[in-house]
């Protein structure tokens, strides 16, 4: 009997506290839904006010000249090509390569979460910047520019920004994977490089930029093995079975990599592999 009148009183206590909250929450915000008050004449320090919300007026003008582009379609525009930034740097630059690259070597390393995620990714955002400098300053000279200016229009602008992106992404593509992506679009054969549809050529050069960073990683895994076979015949040697080998072959790793300026040699060759 006791432990039901407990259960009792403690549903009265909770529902008399869950109504005064209720309460109080709708005593505060009674004054700012209220169209009189918070939205009328009453200023914020007058009695009686309540709590007023300042109006807000977006305004989007556009050009008063004749022809150019509405300053409306260049917002628009600047935030898609915002929204679509990170797929556009991974898809069709040299993101992907880098990215795997230095992955593959924190692996090999087995330093686990050392380098973190942050420092990779930025550091292959800023070597991803300055390889892909020259492409995006054509595009830059060629394409935004005149357009911004009013000089060609944005049909116009779009191709021949396309245009470096596509010899870029040509360059480094393998045959094999394009042919591989041409069959299964099931277009007609091209005659020559240009008729290829750039939908095409992005993923062909996916593929390949990963089957390339794959290549340097296995490159890179095989010092760091060795290290590890010649720590782990060692202890076998001497006995110490219950020892990890990656115990004592991390700190050799570590200085082995350190000694030979690892992060000149990986960051100068990923570079020169895009030349």
């Amino acid at each position: 009997m006791k432990r039901r009148k407990y259960k009792t009183n403690y549903g009265r206590r909770f529902k008399s506290v869950l109504r005064t909250l209720l309460i109080t929450i709708i005593t505060i915000t009674m004054p700012v839904f209220s169209g009189s008050n918070a939205l009328g004449a009453g200023a914020a320090g007058s009695p009686g006010g309540g709590i007023s919300i300042p109006n807000i007026n977006i305004s989007i003008g556009g050009n008063d000249g004749t022809g150019g582009t509405a300053v409306t379609v260049q917002i628009l525009i600047l935030l898609t090509i915002l929204s679509l930034a990170p797929a556009i740097v991974i898809m069709v630059t040299s993101f992907t390569r880098i990215a795997v690259v230095l992955s593959l070597l924190r692996q090999a390393i087995g330093t686990q979460q050392i380098p973190p995620n942050q420092i990779l990714i930025s550091l292959s955002l800023f070597i991803t910047f300055f390889i892909m400098a020259p492409v995006w300053t054509r595009i830059n000279s060629e394409a935004l520019q005149p357009m911004l200016t009013n000089q060609i229009p944005q049909s116009i602008a779009f191709e021949r920004a396309v245009v470096p992106i596509r010899e870029f992404m040509l360059k480094q593509v393998r045959e094999k994977d394009l042919s591989l992506f041409i069959d299964m679009s099931k277009i007609d054969e091209p005659k020559n490089i240009t008729d290829v549809p750039t939908y095409v050529i992005i993923p062909a050069f996916m593929i390949s930029e990963l089957k390339t960073a794959f290549q340097i990683g296995f490159l890179l895994y095989i010092p760091f093995l060795v290290l590890d076979m010649v720590v782990a015949s060692v202890l076998m040697s001497m006995g110490m079975l219950m020892l990890p080998p990656i115990v004592i072959s991390l700190p050799f790793k570590i200085m082995l990599f350190v000694l030979v300026d690892g992060w000149y040699l990986i960051i100068g060759s990923i570079v020169k592999s895009f030349g």
